[in-house]
């Protein structure tokens, strides 16, 4: 799903209004029958509204969904910053509709305070959109602080109040902390980032009918990964095809005591379908690999550490799981990068030795690719303010470079050297354990082995990642699931692909 600025849904907004035979008050009136149709849908055991205004075209969306859910049984209260103030001409439209409803009370934000709030109570933020360009100040902030405090079901319009839509305020602004936010058409880049998307909640992006031909004529850079993507990038197992089909694999990591996370890379890349996988690892790890991973070749290279490593053409490498920083292992590494000259996968410590001098960098292959978390990547490149920062500085790196780089976060992003980002969508907080990142360089080694381009295997690899993930949440919670379990879902994903991408009667 492409991902558009504030100014490029505004856009969409005017376009489908002199495309189609719809008025501005027509379209406020479909987005707030899809957002009250989803609050009445989901919100069934409570029927007591508390709906904040602005007195823009994000309150005329809240004093519509007023309207409309008062129809549809629910308790409906409003409160905006003063009735005889100045609305939007789409706010007044509304505000007006409201004269006919006699059981909808319309009150002024001072009289929240004496409102009662309980459990069954669910306040709803319509008090700015998209357009808002600076932080929350006067009333509103002490609103929104005040709104904040309740302990109640909060809902965003759109985005939450006080948000910006593309990108981050400074010096800790108030927003809205919203426990869902009802969004539309598009996802918005604010929501994808942990200093602002935490803000967000659940965010479910509504389809409010706006015109599909911008969608399609629009550019942009940026996207989400979703199903529809996955769909045309997977490519379903072929009947007449054989292991020398799928490709070669190399796992290169492992050391004395971190030999867990070799063994999880190397899980993780036969499960994902490479058609041979060797690991190349100390001798002492040899009967843990071969025990825990028997459908894996051994390559031994060094006793404790990785000293040597050593080229089985072709194949794709994917460097680093526990590998370890010792002297041998880097000056190993350091070698070996200076004479291979094929894309490759590299992770963990094969980050940190090449970090360790900024030359090093130089000396990965062009169009390869590399995973850091937030703190890798400051090893690599420098540090940066926040995430937007970061994701920028990975779009100048990953064009300097050549490379792919998947930074690593609640949101991972894949930044290619063409300039797009790719935020995926799938995952969720089990992840946050130590091995998860091993089992993704065994994905991305695996797809890149049978042939998949740079740009499907780190944009295919990173959503099965959390496909994954999020199946082995429901079964064993966030809190219980480990890397293992992530692991052994892989199948169930690809059953889900194969049966949305297989040929139909």
């Amino acid at each position: 799903m492409k991902i558009f600025t504030a100014e490029q849904i505004r856009r969409w907004d005017s376009f489908t209004i002199s495309h189609e035979p719809v008025s501005s008050i027509q379209l406020m009136e479909r987005a707030s029958e899809t957002l009250a149709g989803w609050i009445s849908e989901n919100c069934k055991n409570h029927k007591k509204i508390a709906l904040f205004c602005g007195t823009g075209n994000n309150g005329g969306d809240g004093l519509a969904v007023a309207r409309i859910l008062y129809t549809k049984g629910f308790d409906v209260d409003i409160f905006i910053k003063n009735i005889r103030g100045k609305f939007s001409d789409q706010a007044s439209v509304n505000l007006k509709r409201l004269r006919d409803f006699s059981g909808i009370s319309i009150r002024e934000f001072k009289e929240a305070e004496l409102y009662n709030f309980d459990a069954k109570t669910i306040v709803i933020d319509a008090l700015f959109g998209t357009g808002l360009s600076r932080p929350l100040e006067g009333i509103h902030r002490e609103l929104v602080e005040f709104l904040n405090e309740q302990d109640c079901i909060k809902i965003a319009v759109d985005i939450p109040s006080g948000l910006p839509a593309d990108n981050i305020f400074e010096d800790h602004p108030v927003i809205f902390q919203a426990h869902y936010t009802l969004s539309f058409q598009s996802w918005k880049k604010s929501f994808l980032h942990p200093e602002t998307g935490q803000y967000a909640g659940t965010v479910i992006i509504l389809d409010i009918g706006l015109h599909p031909a911008y969608l399609e004529s629009e550019t942009t850079e940026y996207f989400t990964i979703d199903e529809k993507l996955i769909d045309g990038i997977f490519k379903p197992r072929k009947d007449f095809s054989h292991k020398g089909t799928y490709g070669k694999a190399t796992i290169a990591g492992g050391s004395y005591g971190k030999i867990g996370a070799a063994v999880l890379a190397t899980k993780s890349a036969l499960k994902v379908g490479a058609g041979l996988t060797f690991t190349l690892a100390p001798a002492c790890g040899y009967e843990i690999l071969q025990i825990s991973c028997p459908e894996a070749m051994f390559i031994e290279s060094g006793t404790r550490f990785i000293e040597n490593f050593k080229t089985e053409a072709p194949t794709v490498y994917g460097i680093g799981p526990g590998l370890g920083t010792h002297e041998d292992t880097e000056n190993g590494l350091l070698d070996f990068l200076k004479e291979y000259t094929h894309p490759l996968i590299l992770d963990a410590d094969a980050l940190n030795i090449l970090s360790k001098d900024k030359k090093n960098i130089e000396l990965i292959p062009e169009h390869s690719v590399i995973t850091p978390h937030p703190k890798e990547f400051e090893r690599l490149f420098g540090s940066t303010e926040n995430s937007f920062e970061r994701l920028a500085l990975a779009l100048k790196k990953a064009k300097e470079c050549n490379l792919y780089i998947v930074l690593k976060d609640h949101h991972t992003q894949v930044v290619t050297p063409e300039g797009k980002v790719f935020y995926n969508i799938t995952g969720n907080a089990g992840l946050a354990k130590g091995g998860s990142g091993d089992i993704l360089t065994g994905i991305l080694t695996s797809l890149l082995a049978q042939g998949y381009t740079q740009e499907e295997a780190c944009v295919l690899g990173v959503w099965l990642h959390g496909r994954a993930a999020d199946l082995a949440a429901e079964k064993y919670s966030k809190e219980s699931m480990l890397p293992t379990d992530v692991i052994n879902e892989f199948g169930a994903v690809f059953e889900e692909l194969t049966k949305r991408t297989g040929m139909k009667l």
